[in-house]
């Protein structure tokens, strides 16, 4: 995120740093990269870094259980990550550290969360398609992690196979014949859903046809990180560093596959040949379908919402209009 998260300032982060993990900051810098949370690198009395970040929990119009249950998803999820790295074994598993209470989170406000993790030494890679000599290095360290999942299943977030936003989104293509006044995004964005709802109702059919078919693979299901792109991995010394682990999942294997294969079926071939594990193809679909669908779910949720104009929601619409048509729409 390029801005800064709204109602929580940086002295706020210091304060639930130190009190969550008894770290005393020396100085402070913002990072404004990734998307849906908010990093800081921090820099303690003793010259140690550490990379700090905050999730927004949910709105104060979202309600306490909502925020309540983002705060135990990213608690289970961040718990999961340190015991694929401590019990497991997982050298490349950046994990969350636990604070002084043992929890994985520390709240700053009721609204946002704060985590805390050793800064790595290394080369950050950017969203995208892997580059080909990354690959093998990749496929093993994703093999690695779905054969932890025996240590780690027990307390991991579970998939249920359902699209993050799909009542928001199914509610915005019920009212595109009335305006959007959530602010100045909002028209824009319901003309551009309008032109593509025939589009977004087809993969949402689609999507619902290839649940009914991976749904019964459930047994074979394996620990997943859910976004293994080259902007969550860090190339240290010591090799690649996989980081973001609030997406962590129990989930068909495909839901890491399919990003990193990009059509490669020498990849696919090379992670059957580590795991003895068939991909499904309809995996693969399923879990493409759905990346769509919920990042066109969650822009156009946020742009339904009162909002103002600056570089992140521009970024936003440019983000929403390549998912829709490919077409790089302008603002009016």
């Amino acid at each position: 995120m390029k801005e800064k998260p709204e109602g929580v300032d940086e002295a706020e982060v210091i304060s639930a740093v130190a009190d969550g993990w008894a770290i005393g900051i020396g100085s402070v810098k913002y990072l404004p990269l990734g998307a849906g949370s908010y990093h800081w690198v921090m820099v303690d009395e003793a010259e140690r870094s550490w990379f700090v970040t905050v999730d927004d929990l949910g709105s104060e119009s979202a309600g306490g259980d909502v925020r309540e249950g983002a705060r135990t998803r990213l608690e289970s999820a961040f718990r999961t990550a340190l015991v694929l790295r401590r019990d497991a074994g997982l050298r490349f598993v950046v994990a969350p550290l636990p604070t002084r209470d043992g929890t994985m989170v520390h709240l700053v406000t009721p609204r946002q969360a704060v985590s805390v993790r050793p800064m790595v030494d290394g080369e950050a890679g950017l969203f995208g398609v892997h580059r080909a000599q990354d690959l093998p290095e990749v496929v093993e360290l994703l093999a690695d992690l779905h054969a932890a999942t025996a240590v780690a299943a027990a307390g991991a977030p579970r998939t249920d196979l359902s699209l993050p936003g799909r009542s928001g989104l199914e509610e915005a293509l019920d009212a595109l014949d009335g305006p959007w006044p959530g602010g100045p995004h909002s028209e824009p964005a319901r003309s551009l859903l309008l032109t593509h709802a025939g589009y977004v109702r087809e993969l949402l059919a689609s999507m619902d046809a290839l649940v009914g078919r991976v749904r019964s693979t459930a047994a074979a299901w394996v620990v997943t990180h859910g976004e293994p792109h080259p902007g969550n991995l860090v190339r240290s010394r010591a090799g690649l560093r996989l980081i973001d682990w609030d997406t962590v999942q129990l989930a068909p294997p495909e839901r890491d596959l399919w990003m990193v294969a990009a059509g490669s079926t020498d990849v696919l071939r090379s992670y059957t040949r580590r795991t003895g594990r068939t991909v499904s193809p309809d995996a693969l679909a399923l879990y493409d379908v759905a990346w769509k669908l919920k990042n066109i779910a969650a822009y156009v949720g946020a742009f339904r919402r009162p909002h103002r104009v600056t570089g992140d929601t521009r970024r936003s619409w440019q983000f929403l209009s390549r998912y829709l048509c490919d077409c790089g729409a302008a603002l009016p």
